[in-house]
């Protein structure tokens, strides 16, 4: 499996973001705008170890190759609400086919509930794309990256409500955009 455009695209996250983006709360037809910083750092092996603990995953045997972080950001909403969370994350990818790459996606804590979780990522090289799938409690997170520069991200994030099983993800609850420049 070739994954140097897949840890170019992660070389890139590292260091500080400054976030604008704005919701769409389709439920009760509510936009909201935010700001973040955002802080990315790499993850020592003891860490991506323990966030593979945390989620009673099996220790690969290229852990010191899979693209890990430490992230913490701050985020202020036009509300004046304020939200601040630490997590790690670490990517596993599983598969290639014609240059895309999927995997696995673990967090020691999720961002919409507060636990562990396993969701899945694909990597697309040609838009150099991140798109990650996560299926909480009550909604389906497909969040968007898309690598326009080693300073410029652009995100989209889509919350579905979570279907019956079998079903299809159809019914949107959330949409949110957003411009990330990196400061440093």
């Amino acid at each position: 499996m070739n994954l140097s455009d897949i840890h170019y695209f992660f070389e890139c996250c590292i260091g500080h973001w400054s976030i604008e983006r704005t919701y769409h709360y389709l439920t009760h037809q509510e936009v909201e705008r935010s700001h973040t910083d955002f802080q990315v750092e790499a993850i020592s092996p003891d860490l991506k170890r323990q966030v593979l603990a945390d989620n009673a995953y099996a220790v690969p045997d290229n852990l010191d190759g899979l693209p890990g972080f430490n992230l913490v950001f701050h985020t202020v909403s036009d509300k004046g609400e304020k939200v601040s969370q630490e997590l790690r994350a670490l990517f596993v990818p599983k598969q290639q086919t014609h240059g895309i790459i999927t995997g696995d996606y673990l967090r020691d804590r999720a961002y919409e509930e507060a636990r562990p979780i396993v969701s899945s990522f694909r990597y697309d090289p040609s838009n150099r794309e991140l798109l990650m799938t996560t299926p909480y409690t009550r909604v389906v997170s497909v969040d968007s990256i898309v690598l326009v520069n080693p300073k410029m991200r652009i995100r989209r994030i889509l919350n579905y409500q979570h279907p019956e099983p079998g079903q299809p993800l159809d019914t949107l609850v959330l949409v949110g955009f957003g411009v990330e420049q990196k400061t440093d």
